[in-house]
């Protein structure tokens, strides 16, 4: 029997096979062409967390919260969420300023009084949740905390948050220090950084895989790349993270610059801790992906200057129009109408009080003419408080939220969400989770009309006690981006962080198989 007849053999019982299925399941051509196109959404399995190491100050407090939502089609019964301390490379040199050097004082990994949960640098998992819809919490008041790496799974991977807010009570960087830990990737652009005298700027780099991750480091001022005076390539160890102070890549000194963080193997995580001489500090996280149009949501009310800083990655200039959303309507700040960023060149420009005591947020799109526009990526550095009692925070480009995203830490206090919808106007559902201390959670439904900021402090949980969570859905109408302001004043200075809400990217697309006959056709 010749290779031939094999062939034809094979393929008639292959044939009789798939049309003996599609006669099982009562399927046709056109049954098979509809399915191929549709796609289902279904919850994630698996999701990676990284939290920066968050003060090395024997004056800080770090409170950690974690939380699931609560989601449809999600098994009631499989699933973990946990994390475990990152190493920290044994040289002190590279870890960033406190007062007090991140020694171990043998109090690491003590209870932190909150439900049980072993505090960071101990041995066991750090915020086990046990259910999702319940938030948990702990608390760390020692110097040294680790970073951590965490990984949630089955019914705690859709949505699963983790926030880190540090206090810093007094030194460089006094003030409150917040930021959502990041999912792993291999490329981040972050603008706002500095090399100036007045700065110390560190990159956390982590690596939560079992292999080595190489990493580029590269700085773009105001006349573009900053000439490097060592080498840029870090590895970052398996399991590990790795702080690097950027002034000491360069001996340029730029008061506003542009960071990009690129593995050349493997995945990190990366976000820059900015710590200022008098005007406080905070976590600087990555932009949003280079983008033509960009939102950057959530400028306080009482905000006393705000500076914005635009780069463009590409080979093109980017000529941007510049709005700001304020409550009722989209204007354009005065003086600030347009801003021209040249390629490869980090721009900035000083907004002074825009807001004028309304909340807000600003809008860049493309500026009228011919050719295709320019994408960039930017962020914001907002100031609060004057003379000796500033402090800062900085909100980066944001990316819509296309069904849901979610703030851990929320207090009965000080919690302010800010929602902007760019263009069409959009309806959006806001659900307080119970409290990590008990309680009922509570949903509210608000429309953000096109073009304004929506300001308002999210619902409470019933009963509520503790930290709770809070999630934004897009119901319906355009997009939407959004953030999370908390302000906790202490000793006259107006302490506060802001957290940008990306989707929380709990589903995926799973395009359902259909039938092809045309793959038996002997050629």
């Amino acid at each position: 029997m010749n290779r031939t007849t094999l062939s034809l053999i094979g393929a008639a019982t292959a044939l009789a096979a798939v049309t003996g299925v599609a006669a099982l399941t009562g399927g046709s051509s056109d049954d098979a062409d509809a399915s191929a196109k549709a796609a289902t959404r279904l919850p994630v399995q698996r999701s990676t967390l990284l939290c920066p190491t968050p003060s090395s100050s024997d004056v800080s407090s770090t409170t950690y919260t974690a939380y699931t939502p609560k989601r449809d089609g999600v098994d009631a019964k499989d699933g973990a969420a946990e994390l475990l301390p990152a190493q920290s490379p044994a040289d002190d040199t590279t870890d960033p300023g406190g007062d007090g050097g991140g020694k171990d004082d043998g109090k690491n990994g003590k209870d932190g009084g909150k439900g049980g949960q072993a505090a960071p640098g101990g041995d066991k998992p750090v915020l086990p949740l046990k259910e999702p819809g319940k938030p948990v919490t702990t608390e760390e008041s020692s110097a040294g905390a680790p970073a951590l790496i965490g990984t949630a799974d089955g019914r705690f991977a859709p949505g699963w948050t983790v926030q880190q807010t540090t206090t810093i009570d007094a030194g460089s960087g006094r003030g409150l220090l917040g930021t959502a830990c990041t999912a792993p990737d291999t490329d981040f652009w972050l603008p706002g950084v500095s090399t100036d005298r007045n700065r110390q700027d560190f990159v956390h780099l982590t690596n939560p895989d079992d292999a080595a991750a190489e990493v580029d480091l590269k700085l773009y001022g105001p006349s573009g790349r900053l000439k490097p005076s060592t080498d840029e390539a870090i590895t970052v160890p398996p399991r590990s993270t790795v702080p690097v102070l950027l002034s000491t890549l360069t001996d340029q000194r730029a008061a506003g610059a542009t960071l990009h963080v690129t593995a050349r193997t493997g995945r990190i995580g990366a976000a820059v801790q900015a710590m200022d001489q008098k005007a406080g500090g905070d976590w600087l996280p990555a932009s949003a992906v280079p983008s033509t149009s960009v939102a950057i949501p959530g400028i306080p009310k009482d905000a006393t200057s705000a500076r914005l800083i635009v780069f463009a990655p590409g080979s093109d200039d980017a000529d941007l129009k510049v709005r700001l959303a304020g409550p009722n309507n989209a204007i354009t700040p005065a003086g600030h109408e347009s801003l021209h960023v040249k390629s490869g060149m980090t721009a900035a420009i000083d907004l002074g009080d825009v807001t004028k005591g309304e909340p807000g947020s600003l809008l860049l799109t493309p500026e009228g003419g011919e050719g295709p526009a320019t994408p960039v990526v930017a962020a914001l550095q907002v100031t609060r408080g004057k003379g000796s009692d500033q402090e800062t925070a900085f909100i980066p480009a944001t990316a819509a939220i296309e069904r849901s995203a979610t703030a851990a830490d929320n207090r009965t206090k000080g919690s302010t969400l800010s929602l902007v919808a760019p263009r069409a106007s959009a309806k959006v559902r806001i659900t307080a989770s119970a409290g990590a201390g008990g309680g009922s959670p509570v949903s509210k439904t608000y429309e953000v009309k096109g073009g304004t900021t929506k300001a308002l402090e999210p619902p409470r949980p019933t009963s509520g006690k503790g930290p709770y969570a809070v999630t934004v859905e897009r119901l319906s109408g355009g997009p939407v981006h959004a953030s999370r302001m908390l302000a906790l004043s202490e000793g006259g200075v107006p302490m506060f962080t802001i957290q940008s809400l990306p989707d929380d990217r709990g589903t995926v697309a799973v395009p359902e198989a259909g039938q092809d006959l045309s793959l038996l056709n002997d050629d």
